[in-house]
């Protein structure tokens, strides 16, 4: 090619470049006809190639996706199951803390006014082979605890320590049918013998009930001290119902106790006893 062409191409080529640049400004309103040719010409051409662009860009990225989901899934779950432990665990520490609450409110309270002093245990251990015969508590000699102390819960009587080492110490339990406890009608003073049932879910029984002192349903049991090794006047239960004996010559009462022997998880140990409070 000669230089003169060249130079015409040149020449052509900036007059073209002037002309888009003329017509492309940015303070330009009006669109030329040639440019809405191309405009038109061209629309379809480009939304089936956005279409296309996302349609790879989504092929692309789904495996990503689905890896992001299910680590996200996954995160999501397992913060769920801590904050489930967290929610859980502040649970048992408020009802912890409201059985607590109950015993030192008890040992300030009532047995202070009764002049008995008291130390709280935690039930460590059960009999395996009798659910309502003995338990285990985390308090012994160490903390002054011996043999033949009544043990309670602010609700009533639970038993009584038999057996004691440094650091733990044996409780029969009320129901247990080798237990027997001195006991009075509440209002009607009427005496009786409470203990244990055999082969029963931790119901007791009141027998030994004089025939000219009947009882009713709805009255309430509580120890008498009267040669007991029982501290006097601690709730034992409530009669349920009445009937006589098999020989005929005393009334006896099925007793249900105010203490939920399934639940039982922290007791009172009387150590002593001190001046009443005034």
């Amino acid at each position: 090619m000669t230089s003169g062409k060249r130079l015409f191409f040149l020449v052509i080529l900036l007059v073209l470049v002037l002309y888009v640049m003329r017509v492309t400004a940015f303070s330009r309103v009006e669109v030329t006809p040639l440019e809405k040719i191309l405009v038109d010409t061209f629309a379809p051409l480009e939304q089936v190639t956005a279409r296309l662009g996302r349609g790879v860009r989504d092929i692309v990225t789904f495996p990503f996706s689905l890896v992001n989901a299910s680590r996200r899934a996954r995160e999501l779950s397992e913060q769920v199951a801590r904050l489930e432990g967290e929610l859980h665990r502040a649970r048992e520490y408020r009802l912890e803390n409201e059985r607590l609450k109950k015993l030192l409110d008890f040992k300030s309270g009532p047995a202070a006014d009764s002049g008995l002093k008291v130390t709280a245990a935690a039930v460590i251990g059960r009999d395996p082979g009798n659910w309502f015969s003995t338990i285990t508590i985390n308090k012994g000699r160490a903390e002054g605890i011996r043999e033949n102390m009544t043990v309670l819960t602010p609700r009533g009587l639970v038993g009584r320590v038999i057996a004691a080492t440094d650091r733990t110490a044996t409780v029969l339990l009320i129901t247990d049918p080798r237990s027997a406890v001195s006991a009075l009608v509440q209002d009607s003073r009427t005496p009786g013998m409470v203990e244990g049932t055999a082969g029963s879910a931790g119901s007791l029984r009141m027998i030994h009930i004089p025939n000219d002192m009947p009882t009713r349903p709805g009255q309430v049991v509580v120890t008498s001290g009267t040669k007991s090794i029982f501290t006097r006047g601690i709730p034992i239960g409530e009669i349920t119902s009445v009937k006589r004996d098999p020989t005929g010559l005393f009334f006896e009462a099925s007793v249900r106790p105010f203490v939920d022997f399934n639940r039982l998880e922290e007791v009172l140990v009387i150590t002593g006893t001190h001046p009443p409070a005034s």
